[in-house]
């Protein structure tokens, strides 16, 4: 049986805990791979790998978070169908079911590709007598998404490529 592994600051990371979850094929109910339960500790450093890799994304420019947006939806376009493959194994989704998902998760990263024009900010004038009104957006730190397991891949990608 293959245990998966965590993936922390770009790479695979096994898990520490002990702790491991069966992974069931639903066609079949045989238990095909096992998924690592996190420690507190181990939360504890991918929060910690988040926050030390926050600066430098928050200081890249808008345009170029939105190139790397780009090519994760060139790679999501191009591997839609092992996505699918994927889901489908492991939730029980007919193939064209998860293929929608992966679709609709799609959307948003299409939507966010686009982001930097909204990230512009306002200037209002004259909002009140002198006074003017300026908004600017900027990053404020990590965010995490608690996500259900009936939708993995589309709920996900509703969260993570606009934050």
């Amino acid at each position: 049986m293959t245990d998966l592994s965590h993936y922390v600051s770009g790479e695979r990371v096994p898990g520490r805990s002990g702790r491991f979850a069966d992974v069931f094929n639903p066609a079949t109910g045989a238990s095909e791979t096992r998924v690592p339960l996190a420690s507190v500790e181990e939360v504890g450093a991918v929060v910690a790998a988040a926050k030390a890799a926050w600066p430098a994304w928050a200081k890249t420019p808008p345009l170029r978070r939105a190139r790397i947006l780009d090519r994760f939806k060139f790679l999501l376009q191009e591997n839609a169908d092992r996505i699918a493959e994927l889901i489908s194994a492991e939730h029980g989704k007919t193939h064209d079911d998860a293929l929608g998902e992966v679709t609709r998760g799609l959307e948003v990263v299409e939507f966010a590709v686009g982001i930097p024009h909204l990230l512009k900010g306002e200037v209002t004038e004259n909002v009140g007598t002198n006074v003017d009104s300026h908004s600017l957006r900027q990053p404020l730190g990590v965010v995490a998404g608690i996500t259900p397991f009936n939708f993995p891949c589309m709920v996900p990608m509703w969260m993570f490529p606009v934050a």
